[in-house]
């Protein structure tokens, strides 16, 4: 066993990184995802197979750091390509406004006022495409569950470190983000 990768065994029932995550998508975020594995599949795949190829040819493989990196690479760049592949196939697009734009869906940019009367601004989207610094949280985050099917001015409690948290809705908007 010594020399082998092993993690302590972790109950599935109980483990959150188990938990089924949303097949859902913007079509922004699908783009994007596209774009990825394009670009990968077009550009990098070829460009480490050439590099592989060259550091191959030079002889002894046990002691030639080029291939071993670049090796390295390329299969992290298969694994990604191929997760990507199947990932695309498995979500849903969801590409119009909700039936009713007053409550808080899948895509929608939330305003939230919390017990102090700060603000904050975040926009519900899938699991792919969470950004901490533009504040889009996963549709699966327990922040956007609590606001899912809410309207303006309702209240949405949150179990957070320090405590139960709550948090106004002040403000809700569909609209295309803006490019970064």
């Amino acid at each position: 066993m010594k020399g082998r990768n092993m993690t302590r065994w972790r109950d599935p029932s109980k483990d959150p990184r188990q938990e089924p995550k949303s097949q859902l998508i913007t079509a922004e975020g699908h783009a994007r995802l596209k774009g990825i594995l394009d670009h990968l599949s077009r550009v990098k795949r070829p460009e480490l197979s050439t590099k592989v190829g060259e550091a191959a040819a030079l002889g002894d493989r046990s002691e030639n750091a080029d291939y071993t990196y670049n090796k390295k690479e390329l299969n992290r760049v298969i694994a990604r390509i191929r997760y990507l592949t199947k990932r695309l196939d498995e979500l849903q697009v969801v590409d119009r406004l909700p039936a009713d734009t007053g409550k808080v869906y899948f895509g929608a940019f939330v305003t939230l006022e919390d017990e102090q009367g700060e603000e904050l601004e975040i926009r519900i989207v899938g699991h792919d495409e969470t950004r901490s610094d533009l504040r889009w949280i996963s549709v699966d985050a327990p922040l956007a569950k609590a606001l899912i099917g809410k309207s303006l001015d309702d209240e949405a409690t949150v179990a957070a470190p320090a405590g139960q948290t709550t948090y106004v809705i002040t403000a809700i908007q569909y609209r295309t983000p803006k490019p970064s």
